[in-house]
């Protein structure tokens, strides 16, 4: 007998190759460099040729044969490094990518805010050396930017020069006057008696440094030299100057400034994004927009036509909102930056600080947003509204205890909730540092093993049974009472211990009895809970599915905010199409096998043994039926065989012979994120509402959108925004409005981008009829029943 031969295996890679992915590697020799795809050389180039190299990155990622964060770890560079070497190749080919480094020739090297503040310590005589102790920079980097120690007077900027020239010398108070509605501001940061909170849940917090902006116009109803300004680029926010008026329409949407700053959208996006360049329309200005968008339900860019800019502007301390261009230009650029998921997690780690009491329960669910555009979108996904799979991507949201959105990320492509889950909790982690919470999902995250691994990261579950099991006698299930949350809830439970995994994972199960007679069974690990409140904490995901109705209908959450496509990985798998069809072939054959065995086994129990004694006399009387037996088995053999030679998944190129795209995804999160907020400030006024209006579990946002809508007055003081709002619709609304502008007048809120402290009040609703004593009407009964002298 002989002796088995050595299996042969791939012999590993050399120690001077790097391998990219199974396809590519990178093989060094000394200070040659060769790329190596399917055992190929296809590129060669020497170490020191940096152009030569950063082809190679393109090359691989443009020709598909790579990804960018294989070539990025490949090569030692960042992903963001790669995309940048495509887009010069694609601008300007090889010579582009011969750039020289170094700071862009145009580009300013010092930040206007940073100009500003020197340029504010110098106009008060501080030295260089102050300055940059101050600043905690080194004195010659001061020294770089004004030049030597000077007297105050000579030591100005040009800048500084020209807004003395053409303005008035700032006022002591260094606030807008009334006169003038809102002049110069000669301090960078609002007093101390401006920042101080009085301990109020949403009041703001201590000022950090965000810059306000200095302004040459005196009529707020004519920006011109702002306008000129930005154009030169010496101008990177307008400084809001309001102008007093009467029944300005939408005035009630300020009502919402102390939750929005709060939130702290406007101090973290400052912090990742910077400066959005010279702009009349800076970064402060475009996300107040956008968030009074939501507000006002103006749901998309485009539905900015159908409003008046000056009005709207008036909102914002403008002449005019910004164009529908505009602020599309301003999308672009933020999402340039491509900070928007971690601008949710920094938004969602101080809500996490906020609200802290509220992190025992978690929900999480993914949205699908329906494609309907021309673009071949790889992506498919199944809508649950429409009961299709269809052209699609998934967000997935984190949403706490009482139904409020915490975070949102964009899953992958053609990604389930199981595979989605692991990426979601390591957010949630970080969020939440090492407290131990319950996240609870739906039926699609089902999966015996996520369970075990979630528990051993620390992490609770709570979720649906998936799949059949025994159904429990309807004797064995006890009626509990319970009143959770201010709700009054009533079951019939029945409550027992379950095992999966062969034994390993042991789980409680929780199953409720319906009045029709219907079992559902919930899966938790929390062995601590009452049986009665393991089914509530899992009813009560249905607050999710509510929201995302709100967020559909409210503001238009499906809704695209632009066309833009991304290419897509073309090496990326996914379940073959054709393996697809031959199992809903094999189904379909396998169907109709089974029907023809049961018509021949019911011909064989029905046989008469007088006639047909033997099996041959029953093949014989049976044949014709015995034979589409033997075709349907043959039929089921064939598809088994054919379906064995086709592969389960394929990459996407070889699906399509066109380039791969999918929908850009940076300027939709950060669109959402907005909402998100939008929608958290809703919720802060509500609760801020509960004490005061009876129905505000039913009419709670409806009164919000009432008093958003509501016109108001605008006066302008030395150091405060007073807004007035008309009555509302009835009394008791009314009532509840002016309970409401108390308690947000104790924040002490701060306009974004100015020193004025914002005071809400609103007028007393007008008494009418007898029921009022003093009414109009009253008055004039009275005065026709006197006696005529």
């Amino acid at each position: 007998m002989s002796s088995q031969q050595a299996l042969a295996l791939p012999s590993p890679a050399a120690s001077n190759t790097v391998v990219i992915n199974a396809r590519c590697s990178l093989r060094i020799e000394a200070a040659d460099r060769v790329i190596v795809v399917a055992g190929l050389p296809v590129h060669h180039y020497r170490a020191e040729d940096a152009v030569a190299a950063a082809y190679a990155m393109v090359f691989l990622v443009e020709s598909g044969f790579a990804r960018q964060t294989d070539v990025a770890r490949a090569f030692a560079r960042s992903v963001r490094t790669v995309r940048r070497y495509r887009g010069r190749y694609t601008q300007g080919g090889m010579a582009a990518l011969g750039r020289e480094e170094g700071w862009r020739r145009g580009r300013r090297r010092v930040s206007g805010k940073r100009l500003r503040s020197i340029e504010m310590l110098k106009s008060q005589g501080m030295s260089n050396r102050a300055i940059a102790h101050r600043l905690g920079v080194s004195e010659k980097a001061i020294r770089k930017l004004v030049g030597p120690s000077k007297s105050a007077d000579s030591a100005q900027f040009a800048f500084a020069v020209m807004t003395t020239a053409a303005a008035r010398p700032p006022p002591a108070a260094g606030v807008p006057s009334a006169k003038s509605t809102g002049d110069d501001v000669d301090r960078a940061t609002p007093s101390a008696k401006d920042r101080a909170g009085d301990g109020d849940p949403i009041s703001a917090p201590a000022d950090d440094g965000e810059p306000v902006p200095m302004s040459l116009d005196h009529d707020a109803s004519d920006r011109t030299f702002d306008r000129q300004l930005a154009h030169l680029g010496l101008l990177d926010d307008a400084a809001p100057l309001f102008r007093e008026g009467a029944s300005v329409p939408g005035a009630g949407v300020l009502l919402a400034l102390p939750c929005l700053v709060e939130s702290g959208l406007f101090r973290i996006g400052r912090k990742l994004y910077g400066e959005v360049g010279p702009a009349f329309y800076g970064l402060r200005t475009t996300l107040l927009t956008l968030l009074l968008m939501a507000l006002l339900r103006i749901k998309r860019p485009e539905h900015l036509k159908e409003r008046d800019p000056a009005a709207f502007g008036r909102l914002l301390g403008l002449d005019r909102a910004p164009e529908v261009k505009t602020l599309r230009r301003r999308l672009t650029r933020l999402a340039a930056h491509h900070c928007a998921e971690q601008l949710g997690a920094e938004l969602a780690r101080l809500r996490v600080d906020q609200r802290g009491h509220l992190m025992g329960f978690l929900y999480i669910d993914g949205h699908v947003r329906a494609y309907h555009g021309q673009r071949a979108i790889a992506s498919k996904a199944y809508v649950a509204r429409r009961h299709l799979a269809m052209p699609a991507s998934t967000d997935y949201w984190v949403n706490d205890r009482s139904g409020d959105p915490l975070l949102v990320i964009t899953g992958e492509v053609d990604a389930a909730l199981t595979k989605a889950l692991p990426r979601l909790l390591r957010e949630v982690r970080d969020l939440v540092g090492e407290r131990r919470v319950t996240i609870v999902f739906d039926r699609g995250g089902w999966s015996p093993k996520l369970f075990d691994t979630m528990i051993k990261d620390g992490f609770d579950l709570l979720t649906y049974r998936k799949g059949r099991c025994r159904h429990i006698n309807e004797r064995r299930f006890i009626r509990r009472h319970a009143e959770l949350d201010g709700c009054r809830v009533d079951y019939l439970l029945h409550d027992q211990p379950v095992r999966f995994l062969k034994g390993k994972l042991r789980l409680r199960q929780v199953t409720r009895l319906c009045d029709t007679g219907h079992q559902t069974q919930v899966i938790t690990s929390r062995c601590d809970l009452r049986d009665i409140e393991v089914a509530y904490r899992m009813f009560d995901r249905w607050r999710q599915e509510n929201f995302f109705k709100y967020m559909r209908e409210e503001f238009l959450l499906d809704a695209l905010v632009d066309y833009q496509i991304e290419p897509e990985d073309p090496t990326r798998t996914i379940p073959n199409p054709e393996r697809r069809a031959l199992d809903k072939e094999i189904r379909a054959a396998r169907t109709d096998l089974a029907k023809l065995e049961r018509e021949y086994g019911a011909a064989a129990a029905d046989n008469a043994e007088q006639r047909r004694s033997t099996m041959r006399g029953f093949k014989i009387a049976h044949g014709r039926l015995g034979k589409r037996l033997r075709t349907a088995r043959a039929r089921v053999a064939r598809l088994f065989e054919q379906r064995r030679d086709v592969a389960k998944r394929i990459e996407v190129r070889d699906l399509n012979e066109r380039a791969v795209v999918k929908l850009a995804t940076e300027r939709k999160h950060l669109t959402d994120i907005i909402k998100m907020v939008a929608y958290q400030a809703e919720s802060n006024l509500v609760t801020l509402l509960r004490p005061h209006y009876a129905r505000v579990d039913q009419e709670g946002r409806t009164l919000l959108h009432e008093l958003f809508a509501a016109a108001g007055d605008i006066r302008v003081s030395d150091s405060e925004l007073h807004i007035t709002l008309a009555p509302l619709s009835s009394p008791h609304r009314t009532h509840a409005a002016h309970a409401l502008c108390e308690m947000l007048d104790q924040t002490a809120t701060i306009f974004p981008g100015s020193r004025l402290r914002i005071r809400f009040a609103v007028r007393p609703p007008t008494r009418i009829g007898l029921a009022f004593p003093g009414s109009p009407a009253e008055c004039g009964i009275a005065t026709a029943a006197a006696p005529v002298p």
